[in-house]
């Protein structure tokens, strides 16, 4: 029989962010959505497991590094390249396999308890890391870094990206909760060469590839000196050509703007990372009206300094306000699309991102026994959406189902021990600081 949730209000994350009176989510063996709407309309017989609180599409996390809660506070009074260039890289050299499996299960259970379904890691030993997600039940979008550094070999790094995708396919694990993908660092961490490779590579089996662009603003003077900017690179050596999102994105001419619109290139905002690093601000408000796709991102958890998204949508609407001096710049509803539907167009995902027929049935429940929902369900949609976002924000998430099974009950992990991963993330931790 159908597994059918019911709740008060149910957000699906449609285009117009409609607020679903007394709703249902109706999930198959599959674990996919077979229906999302008012109950009323619900067809057949169902098992119904009643909510109290509000259902929404799982968040998606479209850049993170999430093993680095490992490093979580090292050289956090920093800016980026001295940051990592004189702490994170030389602890990240000291790392062992086990320590990001270990750093990535935290992760994910961090996420996952703030209603973060899916994320998109740039990481070492990208294996860990999809064993961790596999363990913790969550979904993710992973690639081991392709970097040109002393003692790494790009080449190396792009054939073990093409081996892993060529033997397990771009999509696996139960509900298809791994996705690979190229994990090339950055224009100014890469030759041109490795960058056009990369290009071809990921175009032959339809891989999206990650690639951090335009967060400090000196990074890529080199690039910007030689193509005109990193998008125009990008375009040159076919990575526009194909799937791609670009992290951060904050230093973009209005010529770069009209560039990633045109080819189709989502954009990751990460407005907490770059805020605390003094990156700067993206331009959400122009990226958003040329039509670019773009989601959030938390970016690593040493330069948020945590993985929670919701903080991300609160902060993307505060910077695009005040940049922008317009207090309708992006409203709570837009906020809230950047997390859920916006996440997935800007991964080049059509399965995740919102309550729709078909899609993975992976489900948010927000509780409302709390001072944020104090004025009750019964207000206008403008009002709930408001309180939702600026007021509640994660720490009401009680229950999370990813691909239909459920990964969270009462704001805890159901597949691993919390307290027991956050003991091995301290062990690792003092190990790498000595």
């Amino acid at each position: 029989m159908t597994r059918r949730l019911r709740a008060p209000i149910v957000l699906p994350a449609d285009p117009a962010c409609t607020v679903v009176r007394d709703g249902v989510v109706d999930i198959d063996d599959a674990g996919r959505i077979g229906y999302c709407g008012p109950a009323a309309s619900a067809p057949g017989e169902a098992d119904v497991t009643e909510l109290p609180g509000i259902l929404l599409p799982g968040l998606v996390n479209t850049h993170a590094h999430s093993p680095m809660v490992l490093l979580r506070g090292m050289g956090s009074d920093l800016p980026l390249l001295r940051w990592l260039r004189e702490v994170i890289w030389p602890a990240e050299a000291k790392l062992r396999p086990e320590d990001v499996r270990t750093g990535m299960l935290l992760g994910s259970v961090e996420m996952l308890c703030r209603g973060v379904t899916t994320s998109a890691e740039m990481y070492f030993h990208a294996e860990q890391l999809a064993d961790a997600v596999l363990t913790t039940g969550a979904r993710v979008v992973l690639g081991g870094p392709i970097i040109d550094l002393p003692g790494l070999d790009w080449r190396a790094m792009l054939t073990a990206t093409e081996r892993w995708i060529d033997t397990d396919g771009l999509r696996f694990g139960r509900g298809e909760r791994i996705e690979l993908s190229y994990a090339a660092h950055s224009a100014y961490m890469l030759p041109v060469d490795a960058l056009r490779a990369v290009a071809k590579s990921a175009s032959a089996r339809g891989a999206l590839v990650q690639i951090h662009v335009g967060e400090a603003a000196d990074e890529d003077e080199l690039q910007r000196a030689e193509f005109g900017s990193v998008p125009r690179l990008l375009d040159q050596v076919g990575l526009l050509d194909g799937r791609l999102i670009a992290a951060h994105a904050v230093h973009l001419s209005d010529e770069d703007i009209a560039l990633l619109a045109a080819r189709g290139a989502g954009v990751a905002h990460c407005p907490g990372s770059n805020a605390k690093l003094a990156s700067g601000i993206a331009r959400l408000a122009d990226l958003r009206a040329a039509g670019v796709p773009v989601g959030l991102g938390t970016d690593g958890p040493a330069s948020n300094d945590d993985l929670d998204l919701w903080e991300e949508v609160q902060l993307s609407a505060l910077l695009a306000r005040l940049s922008t001096q317009d207090s309708t710049a992006v409203t709570a509803a837009d906020a809230l699309l950047l997390a859920t539907r916006g996440g997935a167009e800007a991964l080049g995902r059509s399965d995740i991102g919102s309550l729709e027929s078909g899609r993975w049935a992976d489900v948010v429940h927000v509780d409302v026994d709390d001072p944020a929902f104090a004025t009750g369900l019964d207000v206008p949609d403008d009002q709930l959406l408001a309180n939702l976002v600026w007021a509640a924000g994660s720490r009401r998430v009680r229950e999370v189902w990813v691909a239909g099974e459920q990964v969270v009950a009462g704001g805890e992990p159901v597949r691993v021990d919390r307290a027991e991963v956050q003991a091995k993330v301290a062990a690792a931790a003092t190990r790498l600081r000595q």
